[in-house]
């Protein structure tokens, strides 16, 4: 009778039971209302936890339930009317550095798919058209198509330079062709010309800084804008000498020497102008604190696939080399005076932006996004020249240190973890986990189908109650962590280090989803103890981690006892931000001076 009712209890509150409604419910919710996502968190455990039941934890029953399934699509579907990052959103997005030249973005099929303001205006272009509209030579334009079929088909080099002729003011222009990959997957070749257009208002500016007339800062403009003195005169229905005229008062004025000093004074003018009118309209070129952090630049790279490749250089610019993995969040920055005894010690940090973070171009979906990932980061070692180097990892970026030594073993010279995970071999290490990183972590493992909903409503709740407020949602059962995420230095450095994940405007939804998947889609066990004896790894953990706590610890400890684990009482999953001076002290050791 206690079976028969134990049973009945449990059918009752699967999803074939009453819970299936209300976890229906609380999914479109979530879907119109992304601050409304704990609640789902709630219900789904419920749902999910019988699942989690079987003998054989390695072969885990899996949630398959084509109605769910068609459930969760249609509300991902909702969800996607708040997403800012559509494939458009991204394109403008790549444009949005071009301010001053005119740059266009279009498709193997030759249509424009996105074009800024410089390109409108000069060349004559529209998203949706043609390219064969372009405002150049008609046997130019076979030129450009020759070169980026090319392009796109991998044919050669990754990109290419042109010298075309304007066919309306006849002279010649430079376009620079590169494939460009977006988040999507999609490839596109990116034209950026020579041909310069100066923004609305930028003949005021000229006329205040140097007191120049009206049409001294037209002529001005026409320079910049590649036009010869014999050009502007007929424009302006003047003669050649008196706009020859016109141009030795504005040297005399701006003080300038030539008419090349005179351009360049007025682009760095136009940069100047650009600072305070533009907003950034997605992820930074630099990584930029408001408090304490230095400005640091990202440096860029090209993937053998042609994708884009950030990396940020913290610490002694020509220091000895140390790897830093920043966890799925995308926390690039260290505090400001953790940063700076990087410096003081002769430490060049070198944190790899991984693709769909920030600006590095996103993996297409038939890629292996792990496998990239560490051939990723092995070409930007290789940019760097480094030939063997200790990393420091965040979180479960212990994974992707393990792929790493194993894929190099000469490259790495230590794995120091951070709140490390090892393989997760036990449905218990589930059950102890804090619910915001059970709902991931375990819906990964049993409905990896349905995670890339549960990231992208996580990204937006985010996005919509603040970092701050997710912070201390996620990790509000754990005082310790909520504690050092207030410290002043460590609040900058993650919230400006987690940009490269989450902005108004960007969201690395998508990476991170398949970053969770690697490391639950199989026990990675085997590569764990391959690495016994072959290198040093130091686990730094924190008894108040809410995804490890004490519990799966030990049994991380039992299972490989050979790892040099350090325990701290203080301290929880973000115990690299607390503790940083004892990681650094140890990651020294292993330094290849």
């Amino acid at each position: 009778m206690d079976r028969k009712n134990t049973s009945s209890q449990t059918q009752e509150d699967s999803l074939t039971g009453r819970t299936r409604e209300e976890a229906i419910e609380r999914l479109y919710d979530v879907a119109l209302d992304p601050t409304r996502y704990e609640t789902l968190l709630d219900v789904w455990e419920t749902a999910i936890a019988p699942l989690r039941e079987g003998a054989d934890f390695s072969a885990p029953r899996l949630l398959d339930d084509a109605t769910i399934s068609s459930h969760f699509e249609r509300a991902g579907a909702f969800l996607d009317r708040l997403d800012q990052s559509s494939t458009q959103t991204q394109l403008s997005a790549v444009l949005a550095h071009f301010d001053k030249v005119a740059a266009f973005l279009f498709d193997a099929d030759h249509k424009v798919a996105a074009v800024n303001p410089a390109a409108r205006a000069l060349l004559g272009l529209e998203v949706g058209a043609e390219l064969g509209s372009m405002l150049v030579n008609p046997d130019d334009i076979d030129s450009i198509l020759t070169t980026s079929h090319a392009l796109l088909k991998g044919h050669g080099e990754n990109a290419a330079v042109l010298r075309l002729r304007s066919r309306g003011k006849g002279h010649f222009i430079v376009v620079r062709l590169q494939v460009r990959q977006v988040r999507s997957g999609e490839r596109y070749v990116l034209a950026a010309s020579s041909e310069v257009s100066c923004p609305a208002g930028f003949s005021d500016i000229l006329k205040r800084a140097f007191d120049l007339t009206t049409a001294e800062a037209d002529v001005v403009q026409s320079l910049v804008e590649c036009c010869s003195v014999k050009d502007i005169a007929e424009q302006r229905g003047r003669s050649i000498d008196t706009v020859r005229a016109q141009i030795r008062s504005i040297l005399s004025k701006t003080e300038t020497r030539s008419q090349v000093e005179l351009v360049r004074l007025a682009l760095s003018l136009m940069d100047m102008s650009n600072l305070t009118i533009k907003a950034d309209p997605g992820p930074r070129l630099l990584s930029r604190g408001y408090a304490s952090l230095t400005e640091r630049p990202f440096k860029t790279l090209v993937t053998p696939d042609g994708r884009r490749l950030d990396y940020l250089v913290l610490g002694a610019a020509d220091g000895v080399p140390l790897l830093f993995l920043p966890l799925d969040y995308g926390l690039v920055r260290w505090p400001a005076s953790a940063e700076a005894e990087a410096t003081r010690r002769g430490i060049r940090i070198i944190v790899p932006v991984r693709a769909g973070y920030g600006m590095s171009d996103m993996i297409a979906k038939a890629q292996d996004y792990d496998t990239l990932a560490t051939q990723d980061t092995l070409q930007i070692l290789d940019a760097e020249a480094v030939t063997r180097c200790p990393v420091i990892s965040l979180g479960s970026d212990s994974f992707y240190a393990m792929k790493l030594a194993t894929h190099d073993p000469h490259r790495i010279s230590a794995i120091i973890a951070t709140a490390g995970i090892l393989p997760m071999t036990r449905r218990e290490q589930y059950e102890r986990m804090e619910k915001w990183h059970r709902f991931i972590l375990a819906g990964a493992k049993y409905t990896p189908h349905l995670l890339p909903f549960m990231v992208k409503a996580g990204f937006y709740l985010a996005r919509k109650i603040g970092k701050r407020g997710f912070i201390h949602a996620v990790y509000g059962n754990c005082p310790a962590d909520v504690e050092t995420f207030e410290n002043p230095e460590v609040f900058e450095a993650m919230v400006t280090g987690s940009e490269t994940a989450l902005t108004e405007d960007f969201s690395a939804h998508e990476a991170f989803s398949r970053m969770v998947l690697g490391e639950q889609k199989s026990d990675w066990t085997p590569m764990v103890n391959a690495l016994s004896g072959r290198l040093p790894v130091v686990f730094f953990n924190g008894t108040h981690d809410p995804q490890v706590p004490v519990a799966s610890l030990d049994e991380f400890r039992q299972d490989h006892d050979w790892i040099d684990y350090r325990v701290y009482d203080d301290s929880g999953q973000l115990i690299f931000f607390r503790h940083w001076q004892d990681v650094l002290d140890e990651a020294e050791k292993h330094l290849a001076r």
